[in-house]
């Protein structure tokens, strides 16, 4: 079974988090079932960036992005080569470290 590895965020995660999640699943998923409360304003739909991660560690294994995640990355705040929407991106069979930006494109968090 996979793992993933969320990176310490300030506000989301302070200490980090080791989890596990099932292949298939996507990031987005695994981190909301795990108390990981990443923003998702579109409701998993493609159309927004504020669930943007960027894939530290397995971004080789993950199945490609495709036109529409792509178009969407392009207007994500702190965008890296290895950028991706967790809701897009599903666990592959190898583990995953995950790095949850500090701001989103969002002028108010959702969860406030």
């Amino acid at each position: 079974m996979p793992q993933i590895v969320f990176l310490p965020h300030e506000e989301l995660c302070p200490d980090g988090a080791v989890v596990e999640a099932q292949e298939g699943e996507t990031v987005l998923d695994v981190a909301l079932r795990n108390g990981i409360h990443i923003e998702h304003a579109c409701e998993k739909s493609c159309a927004c960036t504020t669930c943007h991660v960027i894939i530290r560690e397995g971004f080789d294994e993950l199945e490609e992005s495709d036109e529409l995640e792509d178009d969407m990355l392009d207007k994500a705040w702190g965008l890296e080569p290895e950028s991706r929407l967790s809701c897009q991106s599903r666990v592959p069979a190898s583990d995953l470290v995950v790095d949850i930006p500090k701001y989103t494109i969002n002028m108010v968090s959702e969860g406030n």
